[in-house]
Formats: C-alpha cells, sequence, structure tokens
C-alpha cells in the first residue's frame, strides 16, 4: 500500500503546524494540548522542518529551560526528510527506521499534502490484516 492511500480522507489544511518564529514554549503548548508527538515548522507558508519531542528533550538537555523562550527555527530537525504520496509502507518505513524519525511530511511538487507517523502506518497495516482475516472467517463459513 502506499501513502496516497493513507491520507486520500486527509486534508492538508488540517495539519497541526507552527511557525520558525513561534517560541519552543508555544510549540510545546501546542503538542501538548492536541497530544502529538511532531508537527511540520513553516517559514513564509513552505515547509522548513520538523519540530518533536526529541527536539524539545535534546534543547532542554543542551541549555535547560533557557530554551523555551528560544525560536522554534534555532531546534528544529531541518532539512525535514519528506515522502510523496507515491512511497510505499515500506519505503516509508524503511526511511523511518534507517533515519530514527517517526514523522515524516507528504510532499508533492514543493507543496505538504500531507504529515504522517509511524502509528499511522502501523494501524493501517493492522486494520488491513483485520479485514483480511474477517474475509477468510466469512469464506470458510461459507464454504
Amino acid at each position: 500500500m502506499d501513502i496516497a492511500r493513507l491520507i486520500e480522507s486527509r486534508r492538508p489544511e488540517d495539519i497541526v503546524t507552527c511557525n520558525e518564529s513561534d517560541t519552543v514554549r508555544e510549540a510545546i503548548q501546542s503538542l501538548a494540548s492536541r497530544r502529538i508527538g511532531a508537527m511540520p515548522v513553516l517559514r513564509n507558508g513552505e515547509l522548513a522542518g520538523i519540530f518533536s519531542e526529541r527536539d524539545v528533550l535534546y534543547a532542554v538537555a543542551k541549555e535547560g529551560a533557557a530554551c523555551l523562550d528560544r525560536k522554534v527555527c534555532e531546534v528544529m530537525t531541518a532539512p525535514p526528510i519528506t515522502v510523496t504520496s507515491q512511497t510505499t509502507f515500506d519505503e516509508a518505513q524503511g526511511l523511518m527506521t534507517r533515519r530514527r524519525i517517526r514523522h515524516l511530511p507528504v510532499v508533492e511538487n514543493g507543496r505538504m499534502i500531507g504529515f504522517i507517523s509511524n502509528g499511522d502506518i502501523v494501524k493501517s497495516r493492522i486494520d488491513a490484516a483485520e479485514a483480511e482475516a474477517e474475509q477468510m472467517r466469512l469464506y470458510i463459513q461459507t464454504a
């Protein structure tokens, strides 16, 4: 399966993002209030990086609470690692494993059209396996 099927029912405007000029404190509040682990960072409406829980952890470890007043662009992961809608689940998970990341922006023609997590892929695979198992049960019952 590819990423296109995973994001087909999602709207790009629903992606939770922050701006590179936001403070780390503001970005953390956004992550916490939505119970998410990462979000794309925008610069003038364009994808500039990713801000994640790990970025917070590294910044706090390096400089303590003072990092909370820094700009997101100073602690975010950049440049962002991206995929396209044609990327397969195996390719996306392989990329996440190799790069030790859990979130990927989906980009087409220079525009972000989605944002996925490893959890999204795992859930989709579990749903597909359960649906296949149910189809097998129905087949066996009617045979």
